[in-house]
């Protein structure tokens, strides 16, 4: 049982080494099948991000006004993830916005440098964000991060598992992946997420914060499946910030 443990706090570690900047032990154990068996634990590594922002919007509301509070905690789960997904985000609507062809679209998104549809699309989905938790009370406001965040990367581990990679993998790439077991424990943790978010904010503000959750996440992926014929990295990217998003938007539309 204690290895058992060790096991799955180490593919834990290594879920938040990916995921985030945070600082993990150095001597990890690394490898792209424990890569894999790690995707169980993004959930719970979003809710970690999330708990970051929380408790920077708790302790900023002391001192400042909700609005300033919010930005704050905005910029300390940016600082945690160093941007990671809302890169992705920028990347990928930029490839779908600017690329005729899947090919093109590809190609695009494999430019560093932002685009007009990819700054436009990561500006408005910033903005939304922080009018919508500071619309909320900050009690409420603490927790929906939580719960966004890792709803939103439950969102992604959903792509993975129901969708092809869209680009050719090279001898020494592997693609995104989960393993069955781990999609079952990661469906179980966004399970555990949200009947914590019935009994923290309410039945109908968790239930309307999930169907949002999964109706843009999904409306995401109807769109880059359409022009791709799959997913990459930068879809996945762009999936997490939608279905965080969408909670958002379904907390504050029932509230």
């Amino acid at each position: 049982m204690r290895a058992l443990l060790r096991t799955e706090w180490h593919l834990f570690l290594l879920a938040v080494q990916f995921l985030t900047r945070l600082p993990v032990p150095r001597n990890l154990p690394f490898s792209d099948d424990l890569l894999i068996r790690a995707t169980r634990f993004y959930p719970l590594v979003g809710c970690l991000v999330g708990s970051i922002g929380a408790v920077v919007l708790w302790v900023a509301s002391l001192w400042f006004p909700p609005l300033v509070a919010v930005l704050l905690s905005l910029a300390a789960t940016l600082l945690a993830t160093g941007a990671f997904h809302e890169d992705g985000l920028a990347d990928a609507v930029d490839g779908l916005g600017g690329g005729m062809t899947a090919d093109r679209a590809l190609e695009i998104m494999r430019d560093s440098r932002i685009g007009t549809y990819g700054a436009v699309a990561l500006g408005l989905t910033l903005a939304l964000k922080v009018a919508l938790l500071a619309a909320m009370p900050v009690s409420v406001a603490g927790f929906v991060l939580i719960a966004g965040h890792g709803l939103g990367r439950m969102a992604t581990v959903h792509v993975i598992a129901t969708t092809r990679y869209a680009r050719d993998q090279g001898a020494k790439f592997v693609a995104p992946s989960v393993t069955p077991d781990g999609y079952r424990i990661a469906l179980a943790n966004a399970f555990v997420i949200l009947i914590a978010s019935v009994l923290v904010i309410g039945t109908g503000e968790a239930f309307a914060g999930m169907a949002l959750c999964i109706l843009l996440a999904q409306a995401f992926r109807l769109v880059f499946v359409r022009k791709l014929g799959g997913y990459t990295g930068d879809c996945l990217g762009g999936t997490q910030q939608m279905g965080e998003l969408g909670f958002y938007l379904g907390v504050v539309a029932w509230l």
